[in-house]
This record gives structure tokens, sequence and C-alpha cells, in this order.
């Protein structure tokens, strides 16, 4: 135990502190002398965190926010709203996402992109994806209202800089953008130049077929919601997915991992929502 604080280890406990869900117990520092609890992402919620997290996975596997809703009322006698739920949807994908774009994972050297059109409010953005070979680490995503030469540059410095690391190669479709993005993006006189693959469409033996499944998933899970609202509601509807897919579910092509276990970032097997959120609210600035 140290402090939230100063980081001491001179902590002892002292007494508790009654919250909305209970007592917790209260620390002491005796070096900066504040009191403290132990944040674990939950603190001030209402609702337990086994149904908090079990409307983040009903959520992220397609259910629509009054299923969930209904779902909770049902076996749960549980009464919450679908803005309550939204709301936990946001707090905690932003809270995971600021602590999972912190990991480093190991990935190959050859990276899958792909951009696909997605309904906002009846106008259609462009949504970009990009997703590494090997490991399957879906390592960034961005919603933009073109295609142009920016927007690929933006999306492949984003996984640069997940990664630590520039590709090899980068599989492409055959967007024009990407022919001068690429080098633009990953042109250096100390490593050799990144190859571009350009797959003119999907018949070639040689496809995008990786990133195009993804797109699928996503697809589905946008008819469940019947279009988005507004593009912030995207953006937090395609970072937790990215948590989901990264962290959460097992991918047959990886036996069984995910593949955060498969780019090796740390993650033990028996990582979920609630494991996930623990660590990134202790990883979390006082």
């Amino acid at each position: 135990m140290v402090c939230k604080f100063c980081g001491s280890e001179n902590v002892v406990k002292r007494g508790y502190r009654n919250t909305q869900r209970g007592k917790v117990q209260r620390f002491f520092c005796k070096d900066c002398g504040k009191k403290f609890i132990i944040d674990e992402g939950f603190e001030k919620m209402k609702s337990t965190p086994q149904i908090i997290t079990l409307a983040l996975d009903l959520y992220f596997k397609g259910i629509s926010l009054r299923g969930i809703v209904d779902h909770f009322k049902q076996f749960y006698n549980c009464d919450v709203s679908h803005v309550a739920v939204f709301k936990w949807i946001q707090k905690y994908v932003k809270l995971m996402k600021e602590y999972a774009d912190q990991l480093v994972p190991k990935v190959s050297g050859i990276w899958h992109s792909d951009e696909m059109a997605l309904n906002i409010n009846g106008d259609y953005k462009w949504l970009w994806n990009v997703i590494d070979n090997e490991s399957r680490f879906w390592l960034a995503t961005q919603i933009t209202e073109k295609r142009e030469i920016a927007d690929a540059r933006n999306i492949l410095a984003q996984a640069s800089s997940i990664s630590k690391t520039r590709p090899m190669a980068v599989v492409t479709d055959g967007l024009r953008a990407y022919q001068d993005a690429i080098p633009k993006e990953f042109h250096t006189m100390k490593a050799p130049r990144t190859q571009h693959v350009r797959i003119p469409n999907i018949r070639n033996r040689s496809n995008n077929n990786m990133v195009e499944r993804l797109h699928g998933t996503i697809r589905q899970r946008n008819k469940v919601m019947r279009g988005l609202d507004e593009e912030s509601t995207a953006q937090t509807m395609m970072d937790g997915m990215r948590i989901y897919y990264n962290f959460i579910r097992p991918h047959m092509a990886l036996n069984g991992k995910t593949p955060a276990q498969k780019a090796e970032i740390g993650v033990d097997s028996s990582q979920n929502w609630l494991s996930l959120i623990k660590k990134a609210s202790k990883a979390k600035p006082a």
C-alpha cells in the first residue's frame, strides 16, 4: 500500500468512509497527512461494479442500450435508464483508453489499413482502422470527413505512436491517398523504406480480409444502433470496440488468446472488464 498523493509507504488504516455502495476502507498517510481510499474505478457510483461491467460487456457484444436496461430489469430487478448506461460507457471507455494507449504492444512488421463509410445522423463519414498482421492487435481508429493524404497520414501516425515502431509493409486497398501518405509518414534515411502493398480489390489472392472482417463486425454493431446520432458517440463506440477487441474478446485465429496477450503487453489470462478498469484506475494520476 502506497499513498496515492505522495507515493509514501508510511500508510495506516484509518476508519471507513460511507459511500453509496457501503463502507469502504480509508487510509492515512503519516508523511503527507492526507486521507484517501483506494479508488478502483467505482468511487461514488450508485450501481455495483458487476452491473456496470455487465453493461459494458453487453453493449460491446451488440446489445442496444434499451436492451441492456430490459435485461437488468428482468434478471436483476435493477432499474437504470438507458441514459445512465451510456454515461457509464463514456466514463469507462475514456478511462480504459487512456490506460491502454500507454501500453506498447509487440507487433509484427506488417500492418493492414482500411476505411469504411459510417452513418452518423444521416451523414456518411469515413472510419479508418489499422490492425497488426501477426497479433491482430487493433492499433488505431479515427473518423474523418474525407479520405485525403492528411487523413491517411494521421491514422498511420497514430498506429506508429501506439506501437513505438514503423512497419516494414502496409497493406491497403486501392485508395490513392495511401501512395503518398505511406512514404511521407515513414520515410527515413536510417531504415529501409516501408513497402506499400496495394490491393485493388477483394478478388486478389493477397487481400485485406483481416481488417475487412473487423469492418463487418462494426457494421453489425451499427445496425443494432440504427446509425449514430453524433460524431462523439461514434468515436466513443469505436474506442470501446477497440478495447473489447484487443483485451476482452478471445480470437479463434489466435488459439483463444486476445490480441493483447499475443502482443505481450502484460495482461493475464483472466483479463476482463473489471480487472481492466481497476488497472486503469490505479494507473491514473492522483
